[in-house]
């Protein structure tokens, strides 16, 4: 799959039911050893000056399922689910 393939899915927690966030604009952090995709960075809470305020930090192996329309993850099996202000 390619990464605009993924861009304006909808993210959902199967625990809660809850709606995390849309892909696009979304950024992925690589591991620089491996090449594998450690995790997807969605923004939220707008921009000032041009840099994030928060962002979510979803790891790769918390995706569950990859659907047409969405992505469904499992946040119990994935402690690093966090919101944190971004320092870019």
């Amino acid at each position: 799959m390619r990464l605009s393939e993924l861009a304006g899915k909808e993210m959902i927690d199967m625990q809660t039911g809850t709606k995390i966030g849309a892909l696009s604009g979304a950024d992925l952090r690589i591991d620089e050893e491996t090449g594998r995709i450690d995790s997807i960075l969605l923004s939220a809470g707008g921009s000032l000056f041009g840099k994030r305020r928060e962002e979510t930090v979803i790891p790769w192996e918390a995706i569950v399922k990859v659907g047409p329309d969405m992505i469904i993850l499992d946040s119990e099996h994935a402690p690093r689910v966090t919101r944190q202000r971004a320092h870019e």
